[in-house]
């Protein structure tokens, strides 16, 4: 990308993928974690997911809602960009996560093992979950069948705006947000750009169709309220999981709310509990130290 709100994400560690667009990667905590022989995050726990083998990333940093939860800058918002192709997205993952990665192989034998590091260098997962929308590039089914095509397990991490696109995509595992019971919630919590609250639920009810999972993401104070309507909304949607999750008071986030917002672990799982006895859904799994429990459609 040009010089401008992308500079300072190059600072944090993103690598993209070409000079036009903010198509971009960077391991997450747990991949390094993982990579130095340290715990793996919850999707290895959930789902068998091996973190240290995981890349994240996105197609676009573009964004069409301005979640107060949100760990990114809206500062850094990129609002124009040349898309890259798939092509050139598949043949930079393994480069630049390896890029990505440099400095680890320094410490084999101490703390990365010569196992670990070959198999960070052959990735298998794709997590399309970095920053940014994924709906809002035009090419994303194509990019995920291309994945899929060269073995790659994909996860896709949407916020549900736009479902034509989410029909189209053949991801492993799909996920949509939803952060709020009812539309009022959503203007205040989510702040979409846009009137999308019915396509969100809209997307939602397309998961049935497909491997899927709900994403709670569990503000105190904001959006912990209401758990049998979240369950109503989760009862017409068909995913098979749901994930409800604390909020973290990590990254820019901490602009816009307060150490107070981040609920426990046993106030995560208590409404996971009260969302469970309104539905379909029982605790299949959870996790304290990202806080967050698993829910599982019965049947």
């Amino acid at each position: 990308m040009p010089s401008g709100p992308c500079d300072a994400l190059r600072r944090q560690g993103y690598q993209f993928f070409s000079s036009q667009s903010s198509a971009a990667l960077k391991p997450c905590m747990w991949c390094k974690r993982a990579l130095a022989g340290g715990d793996m995050c919850y999707k290895h726990q959930f789902y068998g997911i091996a973190s240290h083998r995981c890349v994240q990333m996105t197609p676009t940093l573009r964004c069409n809602q301005r979640c107060l939860f949100c760990w990114r800058s809206f500062e850094h918002e990129v609002t124009a960009e040349e898309e890259c192709p798939p092509d050139v997205i598949l043949t930079g993952i393994r480069r630049l996560q390896k890029k990505a990665l440099a400095g680890y192989n320094a410490v084999l034998d101490n703390t990365v093992t010569d196992e670990k590091w070959q198999e960070a260098l052959d990735p298998k997962h794709v997590a399309i979950s970095l920053s940014g929308e994924p709906t809002l590039y035009s090419r994303l089914p194509e990019l995920i069948d291309l994945f899929n095509a060269n073995g790659y397990t994909t996860f896709l991490v949407s916020n549900g705006t736009n479902p034509d696109v989410l029909e189209r995509c053949r991801a492993y595992q799909t996920y949509v947000s939803l952060d709020a019971p009812d539309e009022e919630t959503y203007r205040k919590v989510c702040r979409p750009l846009a009137d999308t609250w019915e396509l969100v639920n809209e997307s939602l009810r397309l998961l049935g169709k497909c491997r899927s999972a709900v994403r709670i993401t569990l503000v105190a104070g904001l959006n912990d309220v209401t758990p049998a309507k979240y369950a109503a909304i989760l009862q017409e949607s068909g995913a098979r999981f749901v994930e409800v999750k604390g909020y973290m008071y990590l990254g820019y986030s901490r602009n816009r709310l307060q150490r107070k917002n981040m609920p426990e672990h046993d106030a995560v799982r208590a409404f996971a509990e009260k969302i469970a006895a309104a539905c379909d859904y029982r605790v299949r799994d959870e996790n304290r130290l990202s806080r967050v429990v698993c829910l599982e459609r019965e049947g």
